[in-house]
């Protein structure tokens, strides 16, 4: 019975080592599992052995209880061979199978636009781009007719309206004292989340995450002047969401910068800001925000 026991237990630590070689990688489960299967097979001669001396016994013995025990050793020997030989296959089987491969499988694709299906929500949840663009180039005509009756165009209502944006009465309140000089610029408008020391935009881009942070936008100006009025004005899907209106104090030349932190945080939709010096829009930019845009790599 030393043996059985024996067997127990290096059935116990087998089948423990066993399952933890399951999860291992795929290179170390092939290095320790000819060994289980060795310590298996040992296991199952050492079985036999003492299975075939438990037959030899029992038709040696001379008297019946001698036979008898000898009986149920051989019984219990072949039993734990049996169960051996079952653990080996099936620990042989699981070990051995293709394990199935999880990893994820992504392709960065630098220039890549987002699936019809996003850019159709994009639209979806941003209708007043196309209300604005309609309302700013719609043009009403009067019809009229001659004394020979023939139709002419009499006028255009208000002209042509503005294609532009207007600048909203609430951030012109203020009268400059110095006018605008036919050579004042401000450059091109840069959007990031970080700015360093000298006003220049950490790591810039047009399509940004949703959710709360502040948007800094960077810009160089030109032949300002102090005693110019300037305003900024942020707009969200066409409809001013913040902004601002002060005396110029920064001088002539130099980088600039506008930051935008909503308390709601940025929403999907399209961001745009505008910056008006003495009542003329010299400078904008638009940024989109849209979790779906960003993630798919443009």
């Amino acid at each position: 019975m030393e043996y059985l026991q024996y067997a127990i237990q290096l059935i116990i630590m087998s089948s423990s080592l066993g399952k933890r070689t399951v999860d291992l990688p795929t290179e170390l489960n092939e290095t320790i599992l000819p060994w289980i299967l060795g310590a298996f097979s040992l296991l199952i001669a050492l079985t036999l052995l003492g299975g075939l001396k438990a037959w030899r016994d029992m038709k040696r013995s001379p008297y019946f209880f001698m036979r008898r025990q000898a009986e149920k050793r051989l019984q219990s020997y072949f039993s734990t061979a049996v169960v051996l030989a079952l653990l080996a296959a099936g620990i042989s089987l699981y070990g051995w199978q293709t394990p199935e491969d999880t990893t994820p499988r992504m392709a960065i694709l630098t220039n890549a636009k987002p699936p019809k299906e996003e850019i159709l929500q994009l639209f979806e949840t941003t209708p007043a781009i196309t209300e604005a663009a309609e309302t700013e180039t719609a043009v009403s005509i009067e019809i009229a007719t001659d004394e020979t009756g023939a139709l002419s165009l009499t006028e255009l209502d208000n002209t042509i309206l503005q294609a532009g944006p207007v600048l909203p009465p609430e951030f012109d309140q203020l009268e400059p004292t110095a006018e605008l000089r036919p050579d004042t610029q401000l450059g091109e408008i840069a959007f990031s989340t970080e700015v360093n020391n000298d006003y220049q935009p950490i790591n810039p881009q047009r399509i940004f995450a949703e959710g709360n942070y502040t948007l800094y936008a960077t810009f160089s100006y030109h032949a300002m002047q102090n005693g110019m009025e300037w305003a900024w004005v942020w707009r969200r899907n066409g409809e001013v969401v913040d902004g601002g209106n002060q005396i110029w104090q920064y001088g002539s030349d130099g980088p600039g910068y506008i930051y935008f932190s909503p308390e709601e945080g940025f929403q999907p939709g399209e961001y745009t800001l505008e910056v008006w010096v003495n009542g003329e829009l010299l400078t904008q930019s638009s940024v989109i925000v849209n979790d779906a845009a960003l993630s798919a790599g443009n």
